[in-house]
């Protein structure tokens, strides 16, 4: 595994900001060429993509620190925040405070994430696998000790992997998932005519992966013992109520729609 590169003796290129710089630049180069097939207003984001990277950068690590307190809470200066040896976020976090800039955007100029939704969802999804080989560098995200022939090592001299063992592949699970979801969704999006309702449903299987594999994940928060689910299977969870909820609303919209056609014949 590789957290850093080194090209040079004078030159170290460390993977984790290498890759959340293509991340960032790709879902942006994304949401740019998607802006022009559905026919949005990419100005939303190309006028506030400095406060989209503060909220996500700088809240993502401060949530990750709090949930790691117990390992963390030893920082003494400032900058370690920032200039950190762990090279750790949240990605549930980082997803949350993106949303909320978003949210805030889109009350301000009066429009529905409805409108949005589909946009947001697939730029998303397409910049996942590459994130979770990311955290594969890095270790970020790593499985438990399992038993199905697919196991990985991790033996680096400076791995903080504290298995001595073969552990499940997480990333690569999740990086082979999560492209398939995107290959699926974008192309079912040039034929399914009510997008809406293939964008919510997207999100909920992006949740069920997450909740379902979170089970070989080595994560651990402070109410894990007495919940048997971590942080990220809680926002799973969430975001399947939250999009059950709006196909409901979708459902209903379109069947009162029908009655009133049905009564005006």
């Amino acid at each position: 595994m590789y957290p850093f590169i080194e090209p040079f003796s004078w030159i170290l290129i460390y993977t984790f900001w290498l890759t959340i710089t293509i991340c960032f630049f790709m879902f942006i180069w994304m949401l740019r060429k998607l802006s022009v097939r559905f026919s949005f207003d990419f100005l939303i984001f190309k006028k506030n993509l400095i406060w989209y990277f503060l909220s996500i950068f700088f809240f993502s690590r401060l949530f990750y620190v709090i949930s790691r307190w117990n390992d963390l809470k030893h920082i003494e200066n400032p900058i370690e925040f920032f200039i950190m040896n762990d090279y750790n976020f949240s990605l549930m976090w980082a997803l949350f405070w993106f949303f909320v800039v978003f949210f805030i955007l889109i009350k301000i100029r009066n429009e529905k994430l409805d409108n949005f939704i589909n946009w947001i969802v697939l730029s998303f999804l397409f910049v996942l696998p590459i994130w979770f080989f990311w955290s594969l560098l890095w270790w970020q995200v790593y499985g438990k000790e399992t038993f199905y022939w697919i196991e990985i090592m991790y033996n680096h001299p400076f791995t903080p992997v504290p298995f001595k063992v073969p552990v499940f592949p997480l990333p690569i699970i999740y990086s082979i998932l999560f492209f398939i979801l995107f290959s699926a969704l974008y192309i079912l999006s040039m034929y399914v005519k009510f997008k809406n309702i293939l964008w919510y449903l997207g999100l909920m299987i992006f949740s069920c992966i997450i909740f379902i594999f979170e089970f070989f994940s080595w994560k651990y928060w402070i109410f894990k013992d007495s919940i048997h689910l971590n942080l990220s299977q809680l926002y799973a969870i969430a975001i399947f109520i939250f999009c059950f909820i709006n196909l409901r609303k979708i459902y209903k919209e379109d069947s009162k729609d029908k009655t009133l056609i049905n009564i005006n014949e």
